[in-house]
């Protein structure tokens, strides 16, 4: 069974060496690049299954890194960060990164957040509920194929954002709580977490109706959660 990839971006050799160790004691191939540009180089050449990315770097900070990498490549990305800042984590997942650690962290903590991103990235062998795609307006899910389009052009999603979209169209026409949707889409240590399910859901609406001229389907109940429906309410 092929070794999963996790490269490293960050300037600090401590951390790097400290990250590094416990990564790879945990059967992980690690890739290391000291900045941004290198960052951006080594996930064209290593295609790595997930990018643990420092925001604090010269020159290219890691909002930037995360940005650019948004724009052709949907591999997960934790970003670290010295600051504990709220506006800074909800920055991260709207520049759509998966996760976020504030630094300092524990082994046990990077492990954890490590492990459920790549859990995330990984499809499921989950059984369709009655078919094998949903249609609302413009919008295409091929569940088979794990393929979402807007009409004729194919919509760019993250994993974690093609999970949520697919929980939401698997329970069509329900009301999914916002504990509900944590825990089924990002696992039961995020069940409150509500910052994350509002992020992306924004983010999953903006590439929704980027292309189309219909709304994204999903509905949100305030104060209860979201549904999505093929018929728009």
């Amino acid at each position: 069974m092929r070794k999963q990839t996790i490269l490293i971006v960050d300037d600090d050799p401590v951390i790097v060496k400290f990250v590094r160790a416990n990564l790879e004691a945990n059967d992980y191939t690690v890739a290391v690049a000291i900045n941004g540009s290198e960052a951006l180089k080594a996930v064209e050449l290593e295609t790595p299954d997930l990018v643990l990315l420092d925001i604090m770097m010269p020159e290219m900070d890691g909002f930037e890194v995360c940005h650019r990498l948004r724009e052709w490549s949907t591999v997960p990305i934790i970003m670290l960060t010295a600051r504990g800042d709220e506006i800074d984590r909800v920055r991260c997942l709207e520049l759509g990164a998966d996760d976020y650690i504030s630094k300092p962290f524990g082994v046990n903590e990077m492990m954890a957040r490590v492990q459920a991103v790549l859990r995330r990235s990984t499809p499921r062998n989950t059984p369709f509920s009655t078919k094998p795609s949903f249609t609302c307006n413009e919008l295409t899910i091929n569940f088979a194929d794990r393929r979402v389009t807007i009409g004729e052009k194919e919509v760019k999603l993250t994993p974690t954002e093609y999970n949520l979209l697919r929980e939401l169209a698997l329970n069509e026409g329900k009301v999914l709580t916002h504990t509900q949707l944590l825990q089924k889409v990002w696992g039961p240590e995020y069940k409150s977490e509500t910052q994350y399910l509002h992020v992306f859901i924004r983010r999953l609406r903006s590439k929704l109706e980027a292309g189309s001229k219909e709304p994204s389907c999903i509905t949100t109940i305030p104060g209860v959660g979201y549904k999505i429906s093929q018929k728009v309410e």
